[in-house]
């Protein structure tokens, strides 16, 4: 099996009824990308949409990011995304889910999506995402029945966070909120601050500051196989 990891980012670019323009966040996909792709893992995007998602934390004076964006493979590859129905889950070691605020209204109502997820991670894989990444994570049902976060330890964007940017009331649900009601064990730290959690193959980081560490998370995680 070829050393792949699934990078999925969001389709979506307008904060609700704001009118302001969202889509992925670029360093939490250069700096995990950079880490893994470092390692020696070919990574491959999807999205809900497919084609080419909207980006926002477009900052080419982060040196990762632009390492990231001027890589023309991966350039032309995040801009030609693949559509979940393109995907095989076997093809894959690992699943990631970027944040971006456009990740709360695409992630977590996308049934195949989560049925990905779930088939990447009872073939023995690793789920991850970040800061609002763990959007897709919400409604990820293993053949047990359960949620695949209940019982978990688990990190994402924070009520506090989201409340300070002032999209709080925005958003369509709490992301700290709707997890808990999964039956997630919330772990975080102050705003802003570098958190990973990892539980049982789940990997899951606060925010995008977080980004790098998920990805060297990740790393462990898979060198222990």
């Amino acid at each position: 099996m070829k050393k792949k990891i699934l990078f999925v980012v969001t389709s979506h670019d307008k904060k609700g009824g704001t009118g302001e323009p969202t889509g992925y966040y670029l360093g939490e996909v250069s700096h995990p990308w950079e880490v893994l792709h470092n390692a020696g893992y070919e990574i491959d995007f999807v999205s809900p949409k497919g084609g080419n998602p909207p980006v926002d934390g477009f900052d080419l004076t982060d040196a990762v990011n632009k390492e990231f964006w001027e890589n023309k493979e991966y350039r032309n590859k995040i801009g030609n995304s693949l559509k979940p129905d393109d995907v095989k889950p076997n093809s894959y070691l690992a699943i990631f889910y970027a944040g971006g605020h456009g990740a709360m209204w695409d992630f977590a109502d996308n049934q195949k999506l989560s049925q990905l997820a779930s088939d990447i991670y009872e073939n023995g894989g690793v789920v991850a995402a970040v800061c609002h990444g763990p959007a897709g994570l919400v409604n990820i049902k293993l053949k047990n029945g359960k949620y695949l976060v209940d019982g978990k330890k688990i990190n994402a964007f924070t009520n506090e966070e989201e409340t300070e940017v002032k999209l709080e009331k925005i958003v369509p649900f709490l992301l700290e909120d709707k997890l808990k009601d999964r039956g997630a064990i919330f772990e975080k730290s102050e705003k802003w601050k570098p958190h990973v959690t990892v539980d049982k193959k789940l990997v899951t980081g606060q925010n995008p500051q977080s980004a790098k560490i998920v990805g060297e998370a990740i790393l462990a995680e898979l060198q222990k196989k």
